[in-house]
């Protein structure tokens, strides 16, 4: 067993895990640590606890925890890569890149700098690299990111009200199907299960296992929506569901309007017409 602390960079970033060496840590703790991309400064998001030793490479010690100094520098460094952004903006024009410069990101001990972008195919940005290179005077990379990634990066403001999950608290993108919708009983249009990416929300998934809870795959499975089904007061058609209720709207023979649960109808099977 080995004490480990999870840390985050980014406030919905993905959680790294360091041994807290001769530190005693606590939850919101500013670190500085050695990653591959090199110093940097995060935040742990996960106290010191126990796991098992895989056999992978031992986990990077905690260097120290951050001073006033460091979190001095912290704030700099975001005041230089809004400097950065407005500089590579003007030599992408310069070069005629079909790319869109999305966020700038320093290393804390400002050995590199990353530049994240989107653009529609491969961009050949070697010409620009060079020609960064040559302002900054440090490491460059230029790192092309999807449009998951990019409305993670920015933020905003989802269909529902609120800010983007993917900004605000999920640290990694699942993979989401248009089936998680039809098993919410959501609309498949794709106007209303899209997010702002463009892509099938990200609520489809961790929602999902909630509406799967629910709905047991056993004789209480719910109906099909249009399927005819036999309730204690006749026979009818079901025109809507309620996953959440586990009830079923059903249009009776009678035109009367009927919610009964899943559990109180069976379904008609309807004879071949001739």
């Amino acid at each position: 067993m080995q004490m480990i602390v999870g840390v985050r960079f980014k406030k919905a970033g993905k959680i790294y895990y360091f041994s807290p060496g001769k530190y005693a840590l606590a939850l919101g703790d500013e670190v500085i640590v050695e990653t591959v991309r090199g110093t940097e400064c995060g935040c742990v998001v996960l106290g010191p606890r126990e796991a098992e030793e895989n056999g992978a490479q031992p986990l990077k010690p905690v260097q120290r925890k951050a001073t006033a100094q460091d979190l001095q520098k912290v704030e700099e460094n975001h005041r230089q890569e809004k400097e950065a952004f407005k500089i590579c903006e003007k030599k992408i024009k310069v070069h005629g890149l079909p790319m869109k410069l999305v966020d700038v990101e320093y290393t804390f001990d400002l050995n590199k700098i990353i530049f994240f972008f989107t653009a529609d195919g491969r961009i050949d940005f070697r010409e620009l690299v060079k020609d960064l290179a040559s302002v900054f005077r440090t490491r460059i990379e230029l790192r092309q990111i999807g449009v998951r990634d990019e409305a993670k990066l920015m933020g905003g403001m989802g269909c529902c009200g609120r800010p983007l999950c993917c900004s605000m608290f999920l640290g990694d993108f699942e993979p989401v199907s248009i089936r998680m919708a039809k098993e919410q009983n959501l609309s498949l249009n794709p106007t209303k299960i899209s997010g702002i990416c463009g892509r099938l929300m990200c609520c489809l998934k961790y929602e999902c296992a909630g509406y799967r809870k629910n709905c047991p795959k056993r004789r209480t499975k719910p109906p099909k929506q249009g399927s005819r089904v036999a309730s204690a007061e006749g026979e009818g058609k079901v025109i809507s569901l309620n996953m959440q209720r586990r009830t079923a709207t059903i249009l009776l023979d009678s035109h009367k309007t009927l919610v009964a649960a899943w559990e109180d109808i069976v379904a008609v099977e309807q004879e071949d017409k001739a």
